[in-house]
């Protein structure tokens, strides 16, 4: 699922030149919620394999979110029919989709309308509710994860979500929270996340910490073996349930999308110089680092 070619990737958080962890929050247009690209069709058809395969590793809803899982579901049909429109056709009984010619019954997903949401969209969907102990998951139509499992998180708080990511709850948990708290219901803001894998793969539950040296992945394979992964995040307030919409988009790029941009291999070169060693580790960066940036060392020279 990697984009063609070597047209420079869509997002660059890494821009900057320094690795920071901060929010970087930006409140983007309603019609910016969702994003279709020209991947959706393969995207969609992922997601129909893994619901599918492994739905229950895919898909999980707490008993009393469907009601919130309906008003996802609707604000998503909504936002497709005004600024995506042919996308998805939908009636009381069914949602169609263009994509496939598939039909949805409604009927089907009435005990999990979110699991239809999910179906629909190139996001995964993630609720999370308010409640004294902060935003707490409580569905998700998560069929992309980034290395965590659905399973190990349903039903926990942000804090205890987020509790392996290095420096989370120390530097961010409260900002997320008072962010989270903040966000009133015709607003839309967006956030990104980047890293670099050595799988291409949209749904990887498992993965951070890996330490030892991959041989294979050298400064003369790193092109073809190494992957940019970017999230675009989204957050918007469901106005009947107060229920926070978490929406992750996933893009892959082949990191050689950046080999003929100097100014774009020094900032991911910066990037990682000032990452700290344990976000490193979390990161899985060890079996290809050294190599990854001998490679951005030298696309980082400027072409004379």
């Amino acid at each position: 699922m990697t984009a063609a070619g070597t047209t420079a990737p869509r997002y660059v958080p890494y821009g900057k030149g320094r690795f920071q962890l901060t929010l970087g929050i930006k409140e983007v247009a309603p019609a910016d919620w969702l994003d279709i690209d020209r991947f959706y069709s393969d995207h969609m058809a992922e997601k129909e394999r893994l619901l599918a395969g492994s739905h229950g590793e895919v898909f999980a809803g707490l008993p009393g979110s469907e009601e919130a899982q309906q008003e996802c579901l609707e604000a998503v049909l909504e936002a497709l029919a005004a600024f995506h429109p042919g996308r998805v056709f939908a009636d009381d009984r069914q949602v169609r989709t263009a994509w496939d010619g598939g039909r949805l019954n409604r009927a089907d997903f009435a005990d999990r309308p979110l699991d239809l949401a999910g179906r629909l969209v190139q996001e995964d969907l993630c609720l999370m509710q308010p409640g004294e102990d902060g935003h707490r998951l409580i569905a998700a139509s998560l069929c992309f994860p980034a290395r965590w499992r659905l399973a190990d998180k349903i039903g926990r708080p942000m804090s205890a979500i987020h509790d392996p990511v290095p420096g989370f709850n120390d530097k961010l948990n409260r900002p997320v929270e008072r962010f989270f708290s903040g966000v009133a219901a015709d607003q839309v803001y967006m956030r990104l996340n980047w890293s670099v894998l050595d799988d291409p793969a949209l749904f990887q539950p498992t993965g951070h910490g890996r330490k030892g040296i991959d041989p294979t992945i050298t400064p003369q394979t790193v092109a073809a073996r190494l992957h940019i992964r970017i999230e675009r995040q989204t957050f918007r307030r469901l106005p009947n349930s107060g229920v926070l919409v978490f929406g992750i988009k996933t893009l892959v790029d082949p990191i050689g999308a950046i080999a003929d941009r100097p100014d774009l291999a020094a900032a991911m070169l910066g990037s990682l110089r000032t990452m700290p060693a344990d976000m490193r580790g979390y990161k899985s960066l060890a079996p290809f680092a050294d190599a990854l940036e001998t490679w951005l060392e030298e696309r980082s020279r400027p072409v004379e």
